[in-house]
């Protein structure tokens, strides 16, 4: 139990860090960018998805945590594998919705990554949303 209650307050200030960073630097790209400048422009979007993506997963392990715990003081043993079978179709979800979106650019490789990457930044921040609702 004492483990556990370290657990919860490690994810808590994690949360509580995580969100104060979520809005890192803004990216942006000019019309008819070089490529140097598409570059770094993924290069950006690459860092907010990896700051998001984060995120995500310190609400997923409070979130598994909870139900851990729950399931151990009620018995209820059906909330944890219904919420893990969720982050797996959300996975799958964003994969195929942003990937539709990148084969729509093929054969500009640049617009194509950028599609995806901002495809999967939108769905990201809705999942966090999402998240980040009360039990």
């Amino acid at each position: 139990m004492i483990k556990n209650n370290r657990r919860l307050v490690s994810c808590t200030l994690l949360l509580l860090l995580s969100t104060t960073t979520q809005a890192d630097e803004p990216c942006s790209l000019v019309d008819q960018a070089t490529p140097d400048e598409a570059k770094s422009y993924l290069q950006c979007l690459d860092k907010q998805i990896a700051n998001l993506t984060r995120i995500q997963q310190t609400w997923v392990n409070k979130i598994t945590l909870d139900l851990n715990n729950i399931e151990a003081e009620t018995g209820n043993t059906q909330l944890l594998p219904i919420f893990k079978r969720s982050i797996t179709s959300q996975s799958k979800y964003l994969e195929d919705s942003c990937k539709w979106r990148y084969l729509q650019k093929i054969p500009n490789g640049t617009q194509a990554a950028i599609v995806y990457k901002r495809c999967e930044l939108r769905i990201l921040e809705q999942h966090i949303a999402v998240l980040k609702q009360p039990i």
